[in-house]
């Protein structure tokens, strides 16, 4: 039989370190409107930067906060996972349920719900995460 122990607290550091390249992806490369964006809300580039000529510069802005907190969350989940989850300390399965549910869950839910491009690639980055809490259930 396999020991799943070790697998729970390397898959939920994994899972962190998904959402630190997310949230680099957020900080560095993500453009301030995505074409799904403009689909999503009915409008062209062209209107909306005549019509609302700052808000693209603003949005940038935007990504790059989120994206700090994404980055941040992503270091703070894989230290947990390193750490408390490895060791099973009291309150690090719900804290690390708690997070990834109000963090890549969230997101892949809203994704779904816009239909957006990535909806799939944040469901598989999802996976480590779901995968680590089940694994921690099963080692008792």
């Amino acid at each position: 039989m396999l020991n799943i122990k070790p697998y729970s607290a390397n898959l939920l550091a994994s899972s962190g370190g998904i959402l630190i390249f997310i949230g680099l992806y957020f900080i560095f490369l993500r453009p301030a409107i995505l074409p799904e964006d403009l689909s999503y809300i009915g409008s062209s580039l062209q209107n909306i930067k005549s019509n609302v000529p700052g808000l693209l510069p603003w949005l940038q802005k935007v990504f790059w906060v989120m994206g700090g907190y994404i980055f941040s969350t992503g270091l703070l989940i894989s230290f947990i996972g390193l750490t408390t989850f490895r060791k099973r300390l009291p309150g690090s399965f719900a804290v690390a349920a708690v997070a990834g549910v109000g963090s890549i869950g969230l997101m892949t839910v809203v994704n779904f719900m816009i239909d957006s491009e990535f909806k799939w690639l944040l469901l598989i980055f999802t996976l480590p995460w779901i995968m680590a809490l089940i694994f921690y259930r099963l080692h008792k």
